[in-house]
């Protein structure tokens, strides 16, 4: 299955559930990143991150999600958080979308320690989201049952119940 990771500037969240998906390194899965608007560079404390909780950094790059336009996804996750007034990028590829909002770490203004927490935050919740995700049966699931999945597994991190 072929993930794309979308938000806006492909630059901090969609980055970090591109690596941490791939992470995984479960076979099921292929996760992707891209941005409506790509900044043209990964935020460098996206990088910093990854690297510290041993997630490889290799091969990340800010890039457009028309670079997609000929591959096959199998569904689109937006993580811009509509929660902060965000707009989500509107993907018009055939695949099926789910959202999954989360706050963006690379915004915050904060001392270093605050900052740190931020992205400790958001990666935990990414890491849980993705165990969710590789838990179910994704062999057996329909499209149907899959975006209803993965809806929930949103719904359980913003209660706080992934984590």
């Amino acid at each position: 299955m072929n993930i794309l990771f979308i938000c806006t500037h492909n630059r901090c969240r969609s980055i970090l559930c591109e690596a941490i998906s791939n992470h995984f390194n479960d076979p099921r899965i292929q996760a992707f990143s891209a941005g409506s608007q790509p900044a043209g560079e990964v935020h460098p404390l996206s990088l910093k991150h990854l690297a510290a909780h041993g997630i490889s950094t290799a091969n990340l790059r800010s890039q457009s999600w028309d670079d997609f336009a000929d591959q096959t996804i199998d569904i689109a996750i937006t993580v811009c958080d509509s929660a902060a007034g965000e707009s989500c990028p509107l993907w018009l590829g055939g695949s099926p979308k789910v959202h999954w909002g989360l706050s963006d770490p690379s915004k915050l203004n904060g001392s270093d320690a605050e900052i740190d927490a931020a992205f400790n935050d958001c990666i935990a919740s990414i890491q849980a989201r993705i165990k969710a995700l590789l838990a179910l049966d994704l062999e057996q699931l329909s499209k149907t049952e899959l975006i209803a999945s993965l809806k929930q597994i949103h719904t359980n991190a913003s209660e706080g119940s992934l984590i």
